[in-house]
């Protein structure tokens, strides 16, 4: 799902967590079982839980020249409350990134994120019924979209387990 100019946030579910691993192990040539498994570890902490979203949060960059400019205008974006999902008009859930993919001491951040939304029961309840909005509101990027029909539907099956 295309956020702003250069997000993309890819959400996942135990299909396309299997097709990243597939993908690694092809592209890697990994055949070893322990290393098969390595990568199943890594990988499973992707999977959304019952009444979670879990999504990888993409900055993407096309003219390599802005590459590092436009990174560095999202420093930070991976702290705070920059993003979020709205369900109705009542619920706010606050995206979770996973630890260790900027370093703001030394400017650095990822193009690649893991995001995780954990909805309150009630939430997840209104999910089916009530408009759904992502949310991105960053020195770099504000907007907001909300989710189509289908993504909500798709969205549904991971937040029931």
């Amino acid at each position: 799902m295309a956020v702003g100019r250069h997000l993309s946030f890819l959400f996942e579910s135990r299909e396309t967590v299997l097709f990243q691993i597939q993908e690694m192990c092809r592209a890697e040539r990994i055949v070893d079982d322990a290393k098969i498994q390595e990568e199943i570890d890594i990988y499973s902490a992707l999977l959304p839980r019952p009444r979670d979203l879990s999504a990888t949060l993409m900055i993407e960059i096309e003219d390599k020249a802005l590459i590092q400019p436009i990174l560095d205008g999202f420093l930070g974006i991976d702290t705070g409350r920059h993003v979020w999902i709205e369900v109705g008009k009542e619920f706010t859930v606050r995206a979770e990134f996973e630890p260790g993919h900027s370093d703001e001491e030394r400017g650095k951040l990822s193009a690649v994120h893991f995001v995780r939304f954990a909805l309150l029961e009630a939430a997840a309840r209104a999910f089916a019924d009530e408009p759904v909005f992502l949310a991105v509101d960053h020195p770099a990027e504000r907007t907001r979209v909300e989710l189509s029909t289908a993504t909500k539907a798709a969205l549904l099956e991971d937040l029931r387990g």
